[in-house]
C-alpha cells in the first residue's frame, strides 16, 4: 500500500543500493545534484533544466517515491536528483521553503519490490536512464543479486524483452572486461559506445570476429581508435572483414572508407558499361567537390594511393583529349 504525503526532506536518504550512486558516493564529496544526475545517467543540461524547473514551479511536479522501513526511516527508490536539488536548494539558500518534499511512500518493501519500481520508472516508463547505466543495473541484478533472470525478464516487460536484456549485460560485461582496461582513465571511456557492444552480442558478429583471427580486445581497440564511423556499422564488420582490401582500410581509417572498397568490389565493370557517360561524369564531378584534404593528402604523400592517383590521371587525360577534339578550350 503506498500513500502520498509531504516528506523532511532531511528525513531520506539517497538510494544507496544503487550501483551508480553507491559508487558515486565513495569518489565524490560532497554528493550535488548535478554530479548525481551524471551518475544516474543524465546530462548536466538536463539537469540543469529540471533545477531551473523545480526553481521556477516552487516544487517537483512528479512526487518522488520513498520506501518507509521498518525503523521509520525512509530511503529513495526513485527521485534521488530532484532530492538531491532540494538539498542544494537548502545549502545555498534558495529562496522558497525547501525543506519538505512530495513524495509517494510505500510501507517496507522488499527488494524485489523496490527492484520492480526501479526498472518500471528508468527501463520501461517515461525517465528512461541512458542505455549503459540500464545495462549497469541490469548486470547489478543478475549477477550481484543473483536475482533469477525469469523475474528480471518479467519486471522489464516479459519474454519480448528477454534477447535484449541478455545481450545489454553480455554488451556490459565486455564493456567493463575488455574496453575499460585499454582506457587510459575514466574520462575515455565512453558510455556512448555501448550500443556497439550490444551489436557485437550478434553471433554472425562475433563469429566474423572469430574466423579470421580478431577478439573482443581487439574489437575495444577500434572502439577507442573511432574506426567506427558510426555504430551501425558494427553490422557490416563481417562484410569488411571478408575482403582483405576493405580490411585494411578500415584498420588504417575507418568503416566509411572501408565501405567504398565493398562498393567498388561489389561493382563489376559489366555493371558500369551500361550507365551513360554523362551520369558518370556527373557523379565523378560530384566526388571531386566533396574531395577533402585528407584525401588530397593521400593522394599527395602516400605511395598506397598511387593506385588511385593513376585512375585520375588517365581519366583527366582521356577527358582532356575529347573536349579538345570538340573545340572545347581548356585553360
Amino acid at each position: 500500500m503506498s500513500q502520498y504525503v509531504e516528506l523532511s526532506v532531511d528525513s531520506i536518504e539517497l538510494d544507496k543500493s544503487n550501483p551508480r550512486i553507491a559508487r558515486g558516493l565513495a569518489y565524490y564529496d560532497p554528493i550535488t545534484s548535478e554530479i548525481m544526475a551524471l551518475l544516474l545517467g543524465s546530462t548536466s543540461e538536463a539537469c540543469a533544466s529540471l533545477r531551473e524547473s523545480i526553481r521556477e514551479n516552487k516544487g517537483i511536479i512528479h512526487p518522488i517515491v520513498v520506501n518507509k522501513r521498518v525503523d521509520g526511516s525512509y530511503v529513495v527508490i526513485e527521485g534521488n536528483t530532484r532530492l538531491q536539488i532540494y538539498r542544494d536548494f537548502i545549502a545555498s539558500g534558495e529562496p522558497g521553503d525547501w525543506t519538505k518534499i512530495r513524495a509517494i511512500v510505500y510501507d517496507d518493501l522488499n527488494s524485489d519490490e523496490m527492484h520492480s519500481i526501479r526498472l518500471q520508472a528508468h527501463l520501461v516508463g517515461p525517465r528512461e536512464w541512458d542505455p549503459y547505466s540500464k545495462a549497469m543495473y541490469l548486470n547489478h541484478l543478475a549477477n550481484i543479486e543473483h536475482m533469477p533472470m525469469n523475474t528480471l525478464i518479467s519486471f522489464c516487460g516479459g519474454n519480448s524483452k528477454a534477447s535484449e536484456i541478455r545481450h545489454m549485460i553480455a554488451a556490459y560485461n565486455d564493456m567493463e572486461n575488455f574496453y575499460r582496461p585499454l582506457c587510459d582513465d575514466d574520462s575515455q571511456f565512453d558510455i556512448r559506445k555501448f550500443h556497439g557492444f550490444v551489436e557485437l552480442q550478434n553471433r554472425n558478429i562475433m563469429d566474423a570476429l572469430t574466423a579470421r583471427g580478431y577478439t573482443k580486445t581487439d574489437f575495444s581497440q577500434w572502439m577507442i581508435d573511432d574506426r567506427f564511423s558510426t555504430l551501425q556499422d558494427v553490422r557490416r564488420l563481417p562484410d569488411i572483414l571478408k575482403s582483405k582490401k576493405a580490411t585494411e582500410v578500415f584498420l588504417k581509417e575507418n568503416t566509411r572508407e572501408a565501405k567504398k572498397i565493398l562498393v567498388v568490389e561489389e561493382m563489376s565493370a559489366d555493371k558500369l558499361k551500361d550507365v551513360p557517360y554523362e551520369l558518370l561524369a556527373q557523379e565523378l564531378a560530384k566526388r571531386m567537390i566533396d574531395f577533402g584534404v585528407h584525401e588530397l593528402n593521400h593522394l599527395r604523400d602516400d605511395a598506397e594511393y598511387s593506385g588511385k592517383l593513376d585512375s585520375l590521371q588517365r581519366a583527366y587525360s582521356e577527358v582532356k583529349f575529347i573536349l579538345e577534339q570538340v573545340g572545347v578550350e581548356l585553360e
